[in-house]
């Protein structure tokens, strides 16, 4: 099973790393992925560079059981402007994989057309931008195989959740227990 966290420019450094580091510990293959062409290395919002895993082109669509979407500024807007990433979250989702955004990762969501009709959540400053869902304000939701999540804050609720909609659930349990992270979430 493999799951990409896609690294643009500007991401959420809490958001894609500890999703990777969790799904890595139930045994997930996850690169971090380079959206950018070329780029070996990404900063993240807060200054922290990372090396990705893999680029973008490097990737199968049907190989992917889910994608990762990080927020932060001006990462999440730098996923929702590249065609490549609209292009992969439409196949991914036609694919039956599974779309997981946090935070501003959303907006990606939105602008490759997929929130209509949907029951999302993410940082509060993104409500007024994604017309056409009902958003919820809620820690993490899941709607019709698309995860979202409302902040760093959410974030290993997120990536437990997104184990449990992979049919991890023993893993999540584990994983939540050894981590001791508050079972928010049910």
């Amino acid at each position: 099973m493999q799951v990409a966290v896609l690294l643009a420019e500007g991401f959420e450094e809490i958001e894609a790393l500890a999703v990777a580091d969790i799904l890595r510990r139930a045994g997930v293959t996850t690169p971090l992925v380079a959206v950018a062409a070329g780029a070996a290395w990404v900063t993240g919002a807060h200054g922290i560079t990372v090396k990705a895993d893999a680029e973008l082109t490097d990737l199968e669509p049907g190989g992917l059981a889910a994608v990762v979407l990080p927020g932060g500024m001006p990462g999440a807007r730098n996923l929702a402007e590249s065609p490549a990433v609209l292009a992969l979250l439409k196949q991914v989702r036609a694919n039956g994989g599974l779309l997981a955004a946090i935070c501003a990762g959303p907006l990606a969501l939105q602008a490759a057309g997929l929130l209509r009709g949907r029951t999302v959540t993410g940082f509060s400053s993104i409500r007024d931008q994604l017309p056409g869902a009902t958003y919820t304000g809620d820690r993490v939701t899941w709607d019709d195989a698309i995860l979202t999540s409302k902040a760093a804050g959410t974030t290993c609720e997120f990536a437990l959740e997104l184990l449990r909609r992979l049919n991890l659930a023993e893993h999540a349990a584990k994983l939540r227990d050894s981590m001791c992270v508050a079972a928010l979430i049910e």
